[in-house]
């Protein structure tokens, strides 16, 4: 299997499956004397790790990072990076593969078993290998590698929708994104969220969500027309991550019903002398470069294929069956999408980062 690696200067390889002993990555291309520490990526590996309320998955991960290579202390005692290739590590401590042997040879609909099957002729039925989400975990910590290099910019994402409830924006506080289970920046949305999925997960069944990223402290510049779009290597990254089915950038697809004048960021100079855009309809990109406000961006995930209700479906033998997945899943996997959803975010403008000073120079 090939095209484990993304980046092109920031690059980063994930390796290991759901249910092995370990899954790890390999960060290549960090720059050199970047402080870094096994507890400064924890913090980012805690908000991502399974079992923290029961609106997720309870498998018990506690997902304790270790770092492998590429660091060393300086005369300071400061740990930083050296340059080298930087390879971090996380044990698997909770797996159940017995809970999936009943559909070793059944295709459960809407995973990738027929599509892995069909392509390598042989797949992981414990978890599914490669395709679970147990591997977004180390994009999580290689995205906290790449928010170190990122200095002076500020990544914050967002759960803004679950099923059809979606946020009331005029109560947005970043600050209660903390304070409860789902991300959420609005507090009564978050306890209307609270009641409707306790009441989704008892019935077995699951919903999709919608995830908003916004990075700030972006400079102008960042990206490169045609082939090197900063939007188009943010989309690919957003739908890299499991169950992401559509991506949006600014207006999105709201943009499709604005006229020309209302969509379109006017402009005048700002305090500063420089020029100063007075909406963000474009997201923070155009042309495929950043302007210098806030790039804003949006991710819908579906809902957990894996639920308890009989779904139709066939087995390698062509024999027709039901399939109920069990185990233990999220109702809403879009809930821990959010900190994947930020890491990938990091890990593009660390590498969009070092192609600007290759380029151009600077920062």
């Amino acid at each position: 299997m090939s095209h484990n690696t993304f980046g092109h200067l920031f690059r980063v390889t994930t390796w290991g499956e759901s249910h092995g002993p370990a899954i790890g990555c390999v960060v290549d291309g960090c720059p050199p004397l970047v402080p870094l520490t096994e507890a400064g990526i924890q913090v980012f590996m805690d908000r991502r790790k399974p079992g923290q309320s029961r609106f997720t998955t309870q498998r018990r991960e506690p997902d304790e990072v270790k770092i492998l290579s590429g660091v060393m202390m300086d005369d300071d005692g400061v740990q930083k990076t050296t340059g080298t290739p930087i390879s971090l590590i996380v044990e698997n401590t909770d797996q159940r593969s017995k809970d999936y042997s009943e559909i070793k040879d059944r295709f459960r609909p809407g995973h990738a078993d027929y599509t892995y099957l069909e392509k390598y002729g042989i797949r992981d039925y414990r978890g599914g290998g490669r395709s679970s989400a147990r591997e977004t975990a180390m994009r999580v910590a290689a995205g906290a590698v790449a928010r170190q290099v990122l200095t002076g910019v500020t990544i914050r994402g967002a759960l803004i929708q679950i099923g059809e409830h979606r946020i009331n924006r005029s109560n947005w506080d970043w600050a209660e994104v903390d304070n409860n289970p789902f991300f959420c920046p609005d507090k009564a949305a978050a306890e209307a969220w609270a009641d409707y999925l306790d009441a989704v997960r008892k019935q077995g069944s699951s919903v999709g969500a919608v995830i908003e990223i916004v990075a700030e402290g972006v400079p102008a510049g960042w990206g490169a027309p045609l082939y090197g779009k900063l939007d188009t290597d943010l989309a690919a990254a957003m739908m890299s991550i499991n169950a992401v089915k559509g991506v949006e950038i600014g207006n999105g697809f709201e943009a499709a019903g604005l006229t020309g004048e209302a969509n379109a960021d006017e402009m005048r100079m700002g305090a500063d002398g420089r020029p100063a855009f007075l909406s963000n309809n474009a997201g923070g990109v155009l042309g495929g470069i950043s302007n210098g406000d806030p790039l804003v961006v949006r991710f819908a995930v579906k809902p957990t294929s894996s639920i308890l209700t009989d779904r139709k479906s066939v087995t390698r033998d062509g024999e027709e069956v039901d399939v109920r997945t069990k185990g233990r899943h999220d109702p809403c996997v879009g809930i821990r999408a959010v900190p994947v959803g930020e890491a990938m975010i990091a890990c593009v403008l660390a590498d969009h980062l070092l192609r600007h000073r290759g380029q151009v120079g600077g920062g």
